[in-house]
């Protein structure tokens, strides 16, 4: 039978890794725990949304997220909260925005590193050159393989400036 609840089976299982091993879930379960007994309200609320999500995605898959999925979760949430801040910034909404802007420092230190443009522009030539892309009607060539090389390590709208920007469109 499946287990009650998701995440007591995701817990489980990394218990069983080691000590040193910590889950991305795991270190959200700690780290609510902290913000709970510090009463910090707005990295509580936060990281219980964070939660809520992956569960919610879990009920979805009718499986527990390895952390690659889990990151999938963070960096859709982390693209949400610049979304609405943009939003909020043009309005001129700006408790708001600064709300969000908690929020997503709070997202952004479970999520890995982001490369750099540098880093995403060598990426990007090393692909362009892989395939033959000559101009802007190549785009698609290169985005695809390049978009899976840098999954989950650089900001999509980023990457397509900085192909855009090589193929010269």
């Amino acid at each position: 039978p499946a287990p009650r609840n998701l995440y007591s089976s995701v817990a489980t299982c990394a218990r069983r890794q080691g000590p040193h091993s910590m889950s991305i879930q795991d270190k959200l379960v700690e780290d609510l725990k902290e913000a709970m007994r510090k009463r910090d309200d707005v990295r509580r609320s936060t990281i219980r949304y964070l939660r809520s999500d992956i569960h919610n995605e879990e009920i979805a898959r009718k499986a527990p997220l390895d952390d690659e999925a889990v990151i999938d979760v963070l960096n859709r949430q982390a693209k949400q909260r610049k979304d609405s801040i943009e939003a909020f910034h043009a309005v001129g909404r700006t408790e708001a925005e600064a709300q969000e802007s908690a929020e997503l420092a709070i997202i952004e230190a479970y999520l890995p590193t982001q490369m750099g443009r540098d880093e995403v522009e060598a990426a990007a030539r090393e692909i362009i050159a892989k395939v033959g892309a000559t101009g802007p009607g190549d785009k698609g060539k290169v985005m695809g393989p390049l978009m899976q090389q840098l999954k989950g390590q650089a900001d999509g709208t980023l990457v397509n400036s900085t192909v855009t920007e090589l193929l010269g469109a």
